[in-house]
């Protein structure tokens, strides 16, 4: 019994430095899809997202740390939802968190571009973060971040899309 506490108590460590739902994408079909308020079914997301994306944005997985696309992605832009495009955060909102997933220390807006959901997945107590027009999961939000904000949004790179601030060109 000790043994088993112990375990229990040193996964919830380790996870604990960011997002912690660090699932292989082969236990995606165990997850129920989110509702959506984009007005789309579950059929239409499939057709427009990677099964990645679609994995993160809509069953509330996690990529891999270190492995996002955005992770270390220090350039000039605008990061928008991958599923819908509404704008989330500014590069100037980003900073390396060394947590293996994009952080930012706030979102655009007056606090109505992301909903926030209390998340007790995981024997956890976390707030989740969805995109505010789609439902789409990005995350998670943490009290930890080092700016003058205290907040650490804890992204996946799957569920954002980078627009360079000199290009009109969406990444």
């Amino acid at each position: 019994m000790k043994s088993l506490w112990l375990f229990a108590f040193s996964m919830a460590l380790l996870s604990g430095a960011c997002q912690n739902n660090m699932k292989d994408q082969t236990s995606s079909n165990t997850k129920k899809p989110m509702d959506t308020s984009y007005n789309k079914t579950e059929e239409e997301w499939k057709k427009i997202l990677t099964p990645e994306q679609y994995y993160v944005l809509r069953q509330k997985g996690t990529e891999r740390p270190g492995t996002g696309e955005y992770n270390l992605t220090f350039d000039k832009g605008s990061y928008k939802c991958a599923a819908c495009g509404y704008e989330l955060f500014s590069s100037d909102q980003k900073f390396d968190s060394h947590c293996g997933w994009p952080s930012f220390d706030a979102e655009l807006g007056n606090g109505d571009r992301i909903k926030k959901i209390r998340d007790t997945s995981h024997g956890m107590i976390r707030t989740e973060i969805v995109c505010a027009r789609c439902g789409g999961h990005l995350g998670h939000i943490f009290d930890d971040g080092p700016t003058a904000t205290g907040q650490r949004y804890c992204v996946n790179s799957l569920s954002l899309n980078f627009t360079p601030a000199d290009s009109s060109k969406t990444k």
